[in-house]
């Protein structure tokens, strides 16, 4: 198990900085809301209602020809709301198939609602090709459209196939965009200590930079837990151990 895992689910609000000006919140559930989902249900059915949800869904798509039954089941959350998963889900451990599906549903509705961001991210985290571009399947310097692109071809390759290479391919990605998150939290800080040498910057926007290189290097160590998951993930299904 992965004990105290500090991944999205336990940061949501973390998850959405990436230094936009004005970031938005998607996938992001009002904290008292998340904390009193499933609240008068019995731990234990909770978590067989999740496990034989998630394994239904799974399954039915891996069987199923009808192309409107897999777009319907990719874009979920865009039909039914996050707060739907997230009941169902969001309570499982990471290392659990409706763990690591919350998870893929949560970062494919963050990636399409932030791909302006997450774009400048990726081009600050990987400025050159390398293997996680290759892994990724991401260009070194994608545009907004490649990003929403890549989100639904990564959730799609876990439903359509194989699920180890895309839980492989979301680690890859998420630990791009928390490189680039930690340069730019790097830029931001040197900008504030910079202030009085060739740049003149007010006590408010200094601490405005230091607080937004916080949350940002916050966000960063949550999605390199995140990326943790998904690897492990990837090796349990391999191991037949993803229940």
């Amino acid at each position: 198990m992965h004990s105290g895992s500090g991944s999205i689910i336990s940061s949501r609000s973390s998850f959405t900085h990436t230094g936009s000006p004005r970031p938005a919140r998607p996938g992001q559930l009002d904290p008292a809301l998340a904390d009193s989902l499933a609240s008068d249900v019995d731990p234990e059915r909770l978590s067989e209602i999740s496990h034989t949800t998630a394994w239904a869904l799974l399954n039915h798509v891996h069987t199923t020809n009808d192309p409107a039954v897999v777009e319907r089941v990719l874009t979920l959350v865009d039909h039914e709301g996050v707060d739907v998963i997230a009941e169902l889900w969001s309570h499982a451990e990471p290392d659990s198939l409706p763990g690591v599906l919350w998870r893929l549903y949560l970062l494919r509705t963050w990636m399409r609602k932030q791909r302006d961001s997450i774009a400048h991210l990726w081009r600050l985290g990987e400025p050159v090709a390398t293997s996680a571009s290759a892994i990724a399947g991401v260009d070194p310097a994608p545009t907004e459209d490649d990003i929403a692109r890549i989100a639904d071809a990564i959730l799609a390759g876990a439903f359509r196939g194989d699920f180890a290479v895309a839980l492989e391919r979301a680690a890859a990605f998420v630990t791009i965009v928390s490189l680039g998150l930690r340069a730019q939290a790097h830029q931001f800080t040197q900008r504030a200590d910079s202030s009085g040498v060739g740049i003149s910057l007010s006590n408010a926007d200094i601490k405005q930079l230091r607080t937004q290189a916080a949350q940002m290097l916050h966000t960063a160590a949550n999605l390199t837990v995140t990326a943790k998951d998904f690897r492990h993930g990837a090796a349990l299904w391999r191991q037949g151990k993803l229940e």
